[in-house]
């Protein structure tokens, strides 16, 4: 089923705990079914948001303060928008390197496999650095016949 014609908006905040994620994931999957979308359209979001707040989380900040990551979600006619934003450390992923899939394991660099499995799953990502704060955006189109 298609979000088209369907709006919708979900405002949360997480703090810096990688305990959060899981709840963050839970409500993608309940803001997904609210508004119609298939199942798949969860599965494929929810690995890009968790890996997009493990590097917030585990990254981010260099004391050991709470911190707030807002967390939007919104459904606009076949477009799932999703915006993370957080007070860390300025850190654009659009800027991490694609991994050479082809190198052996040993060789490979550490790091950059999850930005690319974002870029691969999600239709499009943003990056801006906004009042001292990344705002990362993604977006999926949500029509059962697009390819993902």
């Amino acid at each position: 089923m298609t979000g088209a014609g369907i709006d919708g908006t979900l405002e949360s905040s997480l703090v810096n705990d990688l305990r959060e994620i899981a709840g963050a994931a839970e409500k993608i999957g309940a803001f997904c079914a609210e508004h119609g979308l298939t199942e798949q359209i969860a599965f494929e979001v929810n690995p890009a948001v968790d890996e997009l707040l493990t590097n917030t989380i585990s990254y981010g900040y260099d004391d050991g303060a709470e911190h707030s990551i807002d967390l939007v979600l919104r459904i606009q006619g076949d477009t799932l928008t999703v915006e993370i934003a957080d007070d860390g450390r300025a850190f654009d992923p659009l800027q991490t390197p694609e991994p050479d899939l082809g190198a052996p394991l040993e060789e490979r660099a550490v790091g950059g496999l999850g930005i690319y499995l974002v870029r691969k799953t999600i239709d499009g990502v943003a990056y801006r650095r906004q009042d001292e704060r990344n705002v990362v955006t993604l977006t999926k189109n949500t029509t059962p016949d697009h390819p993902s």
